[in-house]
Parts: structure tokens; C-alpha cells; sequence
């Protein structure tokens, strides 16, 4: 389940072993009846004559009966939670809403195709009902919920709907994808990792390259606030642009230790969805 591109598959391994009495791909906390084999026990603790072994039961200096034990295979539920403040409107060399959709796309066939829940939530300066998704198997329902993010609108001025998004999300242990661009407050940052603490989560880091690479030398350039403020025009020379090249890594870091507390590292994704890469981060990590 692994490749480049749109078409492959992302792999995945949650950072708990779950539960359940559904199959599923993950190992599981359980013994069950299926899986791969874990040990064996005496039959006492675990009374089921079909998993007797009898090698096992005739080496036993005490003659006690052995029975095998395996270990359970467990499907988990996958989430993705995605920021759809205004600032997610940006385009450069790639539609950020696109990349977040083409993530959603990704993840809602790898998830159904091992058998996993995939769902989706959203927000802005509030929860968007209109965008969720409760946790389904159901591939085409799946599919079709993570290809809407990418028609949605960005309007609202704060993220701040995300804490509402971890609230609905309590509840057993799932694995969570969150998408943004992280141009929040640093205390709103910290709040929602916070408050996903109990899951496994990947924050995915959406960028463009021409943020940093698009930029003149010189030159007047005219730039747009997307969280309301309005357009400026600015006066483009190397000094300031090296700033705020120096800014982006500063904030890039800084989000970083901000995750390190609760969540995996972030996953970078700029200009086009690497299904081969985000596997490398998430096997990795």
C-alpha cells in the first residue's frame, strides 16, 4: 500500500494498540480467535479446546493443557479536522482547499479499503454542520464527504470553531489528521492540541512554495490580508524579504514545539499531495 501520487494508498499504524470485537487491520489490546499468533496460556485462563496445543501441552513439566492465544486484529477510526478560516483561500502554485481535498480524498480510500471508519469535520469561527461526517465504512459516502472540502467556503476570520471540532471529538482514542495552515494565535494552537491530546494526531502543514520562492527581489507588490485587513502595497527589497522568509521559519518552528507535547510532528504539504511521502512521516514519527 505504498507509491507516489494521487492514486496510492496511505499507510498508516496508530500509536495504541485498540480495541473492539470487529476485524479490522491494526493489532489489538484483545486476544481473539483470529489474528497473529501471541502466546499460549493455560487452558484455565482461556477454556477453548479448539486452540489446544498439544506440543506445547506435553511440554509442560506440571501436565497442564496449553491453549494458543492470538493476537486481535482491530480497525480504528480516522478523522480528518479541517481549518476553514479565510486564510485558507490562498492560491499560488497550488489551491490550498485542493491540497486539503486531494489529503481527504487520500485518506477516506485508504481508511475504507482496510476496513477503517473515515470522517470529517470542519470549521471555522465556529463548527460547520454542513460539512460533517460521522466515522463511516462506507466508501462512496467516504469519498464523496472529503471531496466537498474542497468546494467549501472560506470566509470566517478565526479557527477558533476547532475547539468546538475537539470537543465532538471525545471519546475513544481515533486517529486525527488536522489541516490547516496554522495561522492561528499561538494560544489557540496550544488550546486545540490540548484538547486532541487523547488521540493520535498528525497535524498537516499546508503550504506553497510561492510564499517563499514567489517573491521578488524587488519590485512593488501588492498583497491581499485574507483575514479581512485589506490589501496593501508593499515595496519589495531583499532585506525585507529575507525577514520575512526568517518570520515563516520561525513560525514554522515554533509550531513545531508547540506539537511536541501532544501530537506527532507536522507533516508538511505544499503544492501537491504525496501519498508516498506523508506514509515516510507517519511510519517514521
Amino acid at each position: 500500500m505504498s507509491g507516489s501520487g494521487d492514486g496510492a494508498d496511505i499507510v498508516y499504524r496508530p500509536r495504541w494498540r485498540p480495541g473492539g470485537h470487529r476485524i479490522g487491520a491494526h493489532r489489538g489490546r484483545d486476544a481473539g480467535g483470529l489474528g497473529t499468533f501471541r502466546d499460549t496460556v493455560n487452558f484455565l485462563r482461556l477454556p477453548d479446546a479448539r486452540r489446544i496445543d498439544i506440543r506445547a501441552s506435553l511440554r509442560d513439566p506440571f501436565e497442564g493443557v496449553a491453549v494458543r492465544r492470538f493476537e486481535a486484529r482491530s480497525p480504528v477510526e480516522t478523522y480528518a479536522l479541517i481549518d476553514l478560516s479565510a486564510s485558507m483561500r490562498f492560491r499560488g502554485r497550488a489551491d490550498r482547499l485542493g491540497l486539503a481535498a486531494a489529503l481527504c480524498t487520500g485518506l477516506a480510500r485508504s481508511a475504507t479499503r482496510i476496513g477503517d471508519g473515515f470522517g470529517v469535520m470542519a470549521a471555522d469561527g465556529a463548527f460547520r454542520d454542513e460539512l460533517y461526517l460521522p466515522a463511516t465504512r462506507h466508501r462512496a459516502a467516504a469519498t464523496l464527504a472529503a471531496a466537498r472540502i474542497g468546494d467549501a467556503a472560506c470566509a470566517g476570520t478565526s479557527a477558533e470553531g476547532m475547539m468546538e471540532v475537539a470537543r465532538r471529538l471525545a471519546g475513544r482514542p481515533k486517529l486525527v489528521f488536522l489541516v490547516s495552515d496554522f495561522r492561528w494565535p499561538e494560544a489557540l494552537v496550544t488550546q486545540v492540541f490540548s484538547a486532541l491530546a487523547l488521540h493520535d494526531v498528525t497535524p498537516v502543514l499546508l503550504a506553497d512554495t510561492a510564499e517563499e520562492d514567489g517573491l521578488p527581489a524587488f519590485g512593488l507588490v501588492e498583497l491581499d490580508d485574507l483575514e479581512g485587513a485589506g490589501r496593501r502595497l508593499v515595496f519589495l527589497r531583499p532585506s525585507l524579504r529575507r525577514r520575512w522568509r526568517e518570520r515563516e521559519a520561525a513560525r514554522i518552528e515554533t509550531l513545531r514545539s508547540l506539537c511536541a507535547p501532544f501530537t506527532r510532528p507536522p507533516f508538511r504539504l505544499a503544492d501537491r499531495f504525496d501519498a508516498e511521502a506523508l506514509t515516510r512521516h507517519l511510519l517514521t514519527t
